[in-house]
């Protein structure tokens, strides 16, 4: 059941359908905020019919006939694998210069904005960046010329700042929104993920700019909602559900962030019962004001990123806290009511040592010791360099050195009882490559998909194209390197970039970036 919290006109009486599709099922869509903001701005446009569609839909109120635009979310590397699926559902080519006559298909998201290459071949066009504008403005000329031929269409579609079409070569500039509005979930379902779940957007971007992090560079400058902007935003949700939750890469960076604590906390001081989530805090945000309002509010635990165990390795990737911090937010946790926390780190990062991951195991053992009865547990994934990013340039470790590294953490923290989570190695691997790939890697995508995009689809599909797999996953690479992606223009820069990894690797730590080249390349 689902209950939309805008007005609706439903009788457009307009010939021009659009799709926008999610590659995941239903449940997770109705969780996915940056997708159905996108299709409220397009359901509240007049002339344009547009409909929701998942991995798992049934039916469809149009027929694929119909369809004039269709429209992925591509959020995730190994997305591509459904997208291609729902492509075919519904019988349409996956290759572009094969779809003279169908839908115009396109894609936005931060896959595709940090790094299109690996997919030119199945999309028309691409949204670089912020979409929420630019996708109604490209859905308005392709209504407006929906009687010409394709490549006209792509030609006007080729002009607008932030679009990115792969027969028109050309720079494009990835498109930043300011946050005059609060973005919020339009549509409540008891059938989501977050089950009836109110979800708004408190700010975008990180100015903490961690070294490897894609969410905090692709989205320069920290932008904030204006605080009573956001007031106004809980209110409409409280009116509709009880449940709602913070979003933001950084949102305790938000200058009013206690106050919106306090605003929620008071409302269920007075009577009012409250549901509340965040996105995981950063250390040095833990406050009695933050965790008391979580704990009022249902929350159980949380999830603090630490990234890594020594100072020396937080201060190369630009974490920039010590342990006595750590410690006093788990004290703060603990006594204002959590009952336990998670802590995400990342293995494999640039200049990591084998003293850097016995750090992580003397970190846990204090952490288990000095909170008896406090759920201590940790989640780990294998860094994986994106682009766009200061370790854009690194390649990462190679896979069996990573396991040797992933069975010692899991076997070490095991012994002291902990909880521990690492992601598949392999599976990083393969994002690895997709994330530094370039066009060469169209048609690998392509056999992998026809293999069945299991892991031994990756590696039969890189055979049969004589594609060097680890040029993309493991080498580091030289700065004056023509990168797939340099013709997006991402503010801030390529030269911004460079000065921030060789500020981080060598000024701010005791490994040079040619002695780490030597050992990885070994």
């Amino acid at each position: 059941m689902e209950k939309f919290l805008y007005d609706r006109n439903i009788n457009k009486n307009s010939e021009f359908v659009m799709w926008m599709a999610f590659p995941g099922i239903y449940s997770f869509s109705m969780s996915s905020l940056g997708y159905l903001w996108m299709f409220k701005t397009l359901d509240e446009t007049e002339g344009i019919n547009v409909e929701r569609i998942c991995s798992d839909t049934d039916k469809t109120q149009y027929n694929v006939s119909d369809v004039k635009l269709f429209g992925f979310s591509f959020s995730f590397d190994m997305d591509f694998l459904t997208i291609f699926s729902m492509l075919e559902k519904y019988n349409i080519p996956l290759k572009s210069n094969e779809r003279e006559g169908f839908p115009l298909i396109f894609a936005g998201g931060p896959v595709v904005s940090a790094n299109p290459e690996p997919y030119k071949n199945f999309f028309d066009f691409f949204i670089i960046g912020d979409g929420e504008d630019v996708n109604l403005q490209a859905a308005n000329i392709c209504r407006e010329n929906q009687d010409k031929p394709k490549k006209e269409v792509l030609k006007l579609l080729s002009q607008i700042e932030g679009i990115y079409v792969p027969i028109f070569p050309q720079k494009v500039n990835k498109l930043t929104k300011k946050l005059t509005e609060c973005i919020y979930t339009p549509l409540l379902s008891s059938d989501a993920f977050f089950k009836d779940t109110f979800i708004l957007e408190m700010s975008r971007g990180c100015a903490n700019r961690c070294g490897f992090c894609l969410a905090s560079y692709l989205n320069l400058p920290l932008r904030c909602v204006n605080y009573d902007e956001l007031l106004k935003t809980i209110d409409l949700g409280l009116s509709h559900t009880n449940k709602i939750a913070l979003l933001g890469a950084q949102i305790s960076a938000h200058p009013h962030f206690h106050e919106v604590c306090k605003y929620i906390y008071d409302k269920m001081q007075s009577g009012e019962k409250i549901e509340m989530s965040v996105s995981s805090l950063r250390v040095d945000a833990v406050s009695d004001d933050v965790v008391k309002t979580l704990v009022a509010a249902g929350q159980k635990n949380s999830t603090l990123a630490i990234e890594a165990g020594s100072n020396r390795l937080r201060k190369v990737i630009n974490k920039n806290l010590n342990e006595e911090q750590i410690f006093n937010a788990v004290k703060i946790a603990r006594n204002n009511g959590l009952k336990g926390l998670k802590f995400y780190g990342m293995l494999g990062l640039p200049t990591e040592t084998q003293d850097d991951l016995e750090a992580i195991i003397t970190l846990a053992k204090r952490l288990k010791k000095e909170n008896k009865g406090f759920d201590i547990s940790f989640g780990f994934s294998s860094f994986v360099p994106k682009p766009n990013t200061p370790f854009q340039w690194f390649g990462r470790e190679y896979t069996k050195s990573l396991e040797e590294k992933s069975n010692f953490i899991k076997k070490e923290l095991h012994k002291l009882g902990i909880t521990v989570h690492i992601s598949s190695i392999k599976w990083d691997y393969w994002q690895a490559v997709l994330s530094r790939g370039d066009e060469s890697l169209n048609d690998f995508v392509l056999e992998v998909y026809k293999q069945g995009g299991k892991l031994g689809a990756f590696k039969s599909a890189a055979k049969k194209y004589k594609i060097d797999t680890d040029y993309f996953a493991c080498m580091n690479w030289k700065f004056d390197k023509t990168l797939p992606w340099d013709f997006i223009e991402i503010n801030p820069g390529k030269e911004f970039l460079i000065k921030e990894n060789q500020r981080l690797t060598t000024s701010e730590c005791n490994h040079s970036i040619q002695d780490l080249t030597s050992v990885q390349n070994s």
